[in-house]
């Protein structure tokens, strides 16, 4: 945790552009790239450099930074092949120059690609700047499209609840078609909207629906209420349709306690990757399931490097932000290069994937007008977890 104070100090003493080659900016073959994160160092460093928290360490600040530090190791690497690209980063969270500044200063007008860890009203500035300059701006984080339309220019990386639904009625239709599956919810907006989106699928899907049967949980359910729904002749398939997390928690526990009379295998929402919880005895026996678009392969050799790295510098491991930073730097800037000022016409180019399988796609919000309203990531992995045990399944 130390030296990743001491790498946040320097960043205030940096004009944080980073050179991954010699060559001056005046050589034509040097594209720039603009870097955007939450770095909070105006909140973290007095007027004379001193840092603010003492010994601690507030959370608040582990994203952003977490983020650079794998943008940090990527930028490390396309120096050592030499790459011709120049890198700068800005501190969305700055109180000395704003998001719009940043956007009117002269520095950032070369810019060719945008890379951004970001909130919801960052994203559509960005993606307004994006479109203006007809340059890509990769939405690392935020898995919405913020009401953005007809914007080329926006590729959201995590995907969209949308999509998550789309894959996982698709993964039903492909392992389970013609078994009875239960829809698990509870009444409030976002549970509509997760309904609308599969009701809309089912209409839509050219393959045979799936049978599929709503139920909405009151809060104080217990497992008495889940066995209603079992039957201990057959695999029970339900879908979680909430993104409440304790409702989640709760639910899975109570199907957990029947586990042993009845199998069952529930499909849950993305929100479940942030449930650690499910790894523990307390869930044993029950088979859960969630899609992620992002997965680090226990066994890739980089993944390990960096997680040997961060054990023998930061005496930490990384979190899934730096994978993101490493892996987004490293796969757009190398595309970058390859393609310059065509690079929006091959966004979707799967050379350089370092941890996951992007799959760019174009998405038409209206079917009838088909003007391309932004592009998305539509792979999803599927995670299951048993008894402790993480694997993936097709």
């Amino acid at each position: 945790m130390k030296k990743l104070f001491q790498n946040l100090l320097i960043l205030t003493f940096l004009s944080v552009s980073f050179f991954a080659d010699a060559q001056t900016d005046s050589a034509k073959n040097v594209h720039h790239i603009a870097i955007f994160a939450p770095l909070y160092l105006d909140s973290a460093f007095d007027a004379t450099d001193n840092y603010r928290f003492d010994k601690n360490f507030p959370k608040f600040l582990n994203p952003g930074l977490e983020f650079y530090e794998g943008a940090q190791l990527a930028i490390d690497s396309l120096q050592k092949e030499g790459a011709s690209l120049d890198i700068t980063l800005y501190d969305t969270k700055s109180t000395t120059k704003n998001i719009s500044q940043i956007l009117q200063s002269s520095d950032f007008q070369n810019t060719e690609l945008i890379i951004g860890q970001v909130s919801p009203l960052e994203l559509r500035q960005l993606a307004n700047a994006a479109l203006r300059k007809n340059i890509p701006f990769i939405n690392v984080n935020f898995p919405n499209d913020g009401n953005i339309t007809n914007n080329q220019s926006l590729v959201i990386l995590n995907s969209t609840l949308k999509t998550h639904c789309e894959g996982i009625y698709k993964f039903l239709q492909k392992n389970y078609a013609t078994s009875p599956i239960t829809v698990f919810r509870k009444k409030g907006a976002t549970e509509d909207k997760l309904k609308g989106y599969f009701t809309e699928i089912e209409k839509n899907t050219s393959s045979v629906p799936l049978k599929l049967k709503y139920i909405t949980l009151e809060d104080n359910f217990d497992s008495k209420t889940l066995q209603h729904y079992l039957d201990s002749n057959i695999q029970n398939i339900f879908i979680f349709a909430s993104l409440d997390e304790v409702f989640a928690k709760n639910f899975c526990f109570q199907l957990s306690s029947l586990a042993k009379t009845y199998e069952t295998k529930v499909i849950g929402m993305p929100t479940w990757d942030n449930i650690s919880d499910f790894s523990q005895p307390l869930y044993n026996g029950l088979e859960i399931i969630y899609t992620t678009p992002f997965y680090i392969n226990p066994n890739d050799s980089l993944a390990s490097h960096i997680q040997q790295y961060f054990k023998a510098a930061f005496y930490m491991r990384p979190s899934d932000m730096v994978f993101r930073g490493f892996e987004t730097t490293y796969h757009f800037a190398r595309l970058l290069q390859q393609y310059g000022s065509n690079l929006s016409s091959n966004i979707g180019e799967k050379k350089y994937e370092v941890f996951d399988a992007f799959d760019i796609q174009p998405v038409f919000l209206n079917k009838q007008n088909m003007i391309l309203d932004y592009f998305e990531n539509k792979k999803l992995y599927f995670i299951k977890k048993v008894d402790g045990n993480v694997s993936t399944v097709n």
